[in-house]
């Protein structure tokens, strides 16, 4: 049981920074920010769960069963993140390719302290064993001072596949294409550094800066750190309403107002974008028939134009109607991993992503999000993103895109280029 705690906020902006600043004390932190971006599902427009009571920690072996274990029983609030290798657990695939960070691939936990803003309306939530610290951390939160910038580290980061390289890689993949394996597929690529010193705080403020986006997250279990500017919500259950919004399709942002809009015109009309998109709709469609009610599987939006502070991006939504019967991480599982981070048909893919890709993708294309009491739950999909170990001194950041039969090589490897600027620059110290 939770002691529920209202508050009102006079400054928002100013108090989900104290609120971080306060909660990096804790060894679990995870920070869920939307930044105020207008969206028509949202439940919080910040929450903060940190400190754990229990937990749950595990490679893929039989993940999904443990998770569905553990969210029945617990019956809380329960944050965490779901890796991409999960695939694993529910197909016959591997995960073989190098892996510098390693991250467990499933990891929850049940928070003793929980904090969920929305507008000026902050409500408090802490476990029954330890609601007398309540006011005391109040106390705390409010006396935080400004954080001190940290000067960067200029961290040199290294490129695990050359251009040459990813242009061959991609022609390979097109091939598949043309033979009928797979009608899609996207295809990642990693940015990494090794002996990387970084100061977590400090580099997801930046990297939210560049780009605020509405699924910001800052995750923290001891030394793994996730500091994400993800613009992509993986799924979302509202009672027995799940909801889908896949990204596919990008266009970079210009400064020049006709310019913009034309980008945006252009990116709206653009035959390769739109069909990358569709693709996964359609894909998106079939995974969330699995578990839906007969006849309830509809489009909400096709191929929606949204403006970011980087980029435009081509989102659609995707819905179904599910009976209250069936498990919330079983709805998960018939989903996972996300169809915009992997392609059609979806099992192929992985396997053609698998042997291309050099680097175990881990965390990046999953997913990070919560399960509330009432089994609802939110998850972002884990892109624009930053990973870092900091016991092993190892800092990661992967960028990919959508190949389909009309791909050309070179506009992919830029494409990619355009997603990494942010997360470089960050990491740099804007060296650029």
């Amino acid at each position: 049981m939770r002691t529920a705690i209202a508050k009102q906020i006079p400054n928002p902006e100013a108090f989900k920074r104290q609120l971080l600043l306060w909660a990096r004390q804790f060894r679990e932190i995870i920070f869920l920010d939307s930044n105020d971006y207008p969206q028509q599902y949202g439940s919080y427009d910040a929450v903060l769960a940190a400190d754990a009571f229990t937990s749950i920690k595990t490679d893929y072996q039989n993940a999904f069963e443990d998770l569905r274990q553990y969210q029945s029983q617990a019956k809380d609030w329960l944050f965490g993140y779901l890796a991409y290798d999960l695939k694993n657990d529910t197909e016959q695939l591997h995960s073989n390719n190098h892996d510098g960070l390693h991250f467990p691939d499933l990891f929850f936990f049940q928070p003793k302290k929980l904090f969920l803003l929305k507008g000026n309306d902050l409500e408090i939530r802490y476990l029954n064993m330890c609601d007398d610290e309540v006011d005391s951390d109040w106390d705390d939160i409010q006396s935080v001072t400004e954080y001190q910038e940290v000067i960067p580290q200029n961290n040199r980061i290294q490129q695990r596949i050359s251009k040459v390289e990813y242009v061959d890689k991609v022609s390979t993949m097109l091939h598949h294409i043309h033979r009928g394996d797979i009608y899609e597929a996207n295809f990642c690529m990693e940015f990494f550094a090794e002996n990387a010193t970084i100061e977590p705080f400090e580099v997801y403020r930046k990297l939210n800066a560049i780009s605020q986006p509405p699924f910001a997250v800052f995750f923290k279990n001891n030394s793994h750190y996730l500091l994400s500017a993800s613009p992509e919500r993986y799924l979302r259950k509202e009672g027995t309403k799940v909801i889908s919004q896949p990204i596919k399709g990008t266009a970079k942002r210009h400064t020049d107002i006709l310019q913009d809009t034309e980008a945006k015109t252009i990116l709206a009309q653009h035959p390769k974008e739109r069909s990358e998109n569709i693709m996964i709709v359609d894909l998106v469609r079939n995974d969330l028939s699995h578990t839906a009610e007969k006849g309830s599987v509809k489009v909400e939006e096709l191929c929606g134009i949204y403006s970011f502070k980087q980029v435009h991006q081509m989102i659609s939504t995707v819905v179904s109607e599910v009976s209250k019967a069936i498990s919330p991480v079983e709805i998960i599982r018939t989903t996972f991993p996300m169809g915009s981070m992997t392609g059609a048909p979806k099992i192929s893919a992985m396997e053609i992503i698998e042997a291309l890709e050099e680097t175990k993708r881990g965390l990046y294309s999953g997913a990070v999000g919560y399960f509330t009491p009432e089994g609802d739950f939110d998850f972002n999909v884990v892109i624009r993103s930053i990973l870092y170990h900091a016991a092993e001194q190892y800092v990661s950041f992967s960028v990919g895109s959508a190949i389909t039969a009309a791909a050309l090589p070179e506009d992919e490897y830029e494409e990619c280029l355009l997603k990494a600027r942010a997360m470089r620059e960050v990491l740099e110290g804007n060296r650029e």
